[in-house]
């Protein structure tokens, strides 16, 4: 199936942003299987073969999970599920997923820790599910983990930096030795300054991965204020603080076309960035993040045939 994406310059400011069109190539973003039943046909809002993540919320069946992976897969998309350690729980029951998802022809996933507190059987991290060998075993090509340019409670208490460049050195470490393709997807964000700053740390840490930069939709201020608390963002959340203390703008939807124009100027001026991509959290909805990438994700007044 084929789509015309049409672009067209909205403003100067847009039209002064260096590089924005190339950051957005090869964006992913990520779903629900509830969120995804909601849209008719993915091919009528996303060009064909965008990497599609499905977050894997606990206590979601692995059947609702496989049957939207099946589906995304069927519709011409590259499909990366979630793999929660502390969800998936057992070396069985992980291999158990594996399989299934590789049935459907999933072969990349996100290895994450996962967002409960509590540990229920023999994971408890994401670096313990990569030493299972499971994933080149059932034929897992690409791998992508999280990092957390603003801090992370659960891995650092102490609000510490070194624990996290420890835990990304390991993990960049077992994609040099077995050959599997890694990269690093972030928390979402609002403000650049500290992703940058992150991000041009991690070479000197030994850390050679891309970084994949979450960003979230379009949405309503408030939506996005109780997903960053609920989520720990650190600093940039003062990005909307500061624009719900002022009246005329509490309303209005929030955009991240000045994150994203922040981070291109500097992947611009920086060839050697190892930021490479844009991740989006469709925290306002899944259309609205996608007619933002539509509007954004290509030269201005271009169009192409996305087969």
């Amino acid at each position: 199936m084929a789509r015309i994406f049409k672009f067209t310059r909205r403003s100067e400011e847009r039209a002064a942003a260096p590089g924005v069109a190339d950051l957005l190539q090869g964006f992913s973003i990520e779903v629900m299987p509830r969120t995804a039943a909601k849209i008719e046909d993915f091919r009528a809002i996303l060009p064909a073969g965008t990497r599609i993540y499905i977050a894997h919320i606990d206590g979601t069946p692995i059947e609702d999970m496989v049957a939207t992976a099946r589906r995304l897969r069927g519709e011409g998309f590259a499909v990366m599920p979630h793999i929660p350690a502390r969800v998936v729980a057992t070396r069985a029951r992980l291999a158990d997923w594996l399989e299934r998802y590789a049935d459907v022809g999933v072969d990349q996933a996100l290895v994450i820790a996962g967002g409960v507190s509590e540990i229920r059987g023999e994971f408890d991290n994401s670096m313990q599910l990569l030493e299972t060998g499971l994933f080149g075993r059932f034929g897992f090509t690409r791998l992508h983990v999280a990092g957390h340019p603003e801090g992370n409670r659960d891995i650092a208490p102490d609000g510490s930096e070194q624990p996290l460049m420890d835990a990304l050195r390991r993990k960049a470490a077992v994609a040099r030795e077995t050959g599997i393709e890694m990269a690093i997807v972030t928390q979402f964000c609002f403000e650049a300054e500290p992703v940058i700053a992150w991000a041009d740390r991690l070479p000197a840490e030994g850390i050679d991965l891309p970084v994949h930069v979450g960003i979230a939709g379009p949405a309503k201020l408030q939506t996005l204020i109780k997903y960053a608390m609920a989520c720990g963002v650190g600093p940039s959340l003062r990005v909307l603080t500061r624009r719900a203390a002022d009246v005329t703008r509490l309303m209005m939807p929030f955009t991240p076309g000045e994150l994203v124009a922040d981070l291109a100027a500097h992947r611009a001026a920086h060839p050697g960035c190892p930021i490479a991509a844009i991740h989006v959290f469709p925290l306002g909805g899944i259309a609205p993040a996608a007619a933002f990438l539509d509007e954004h994700g290509r030269p201005a007044g271009a169009g192409a045939a996305i087969a």
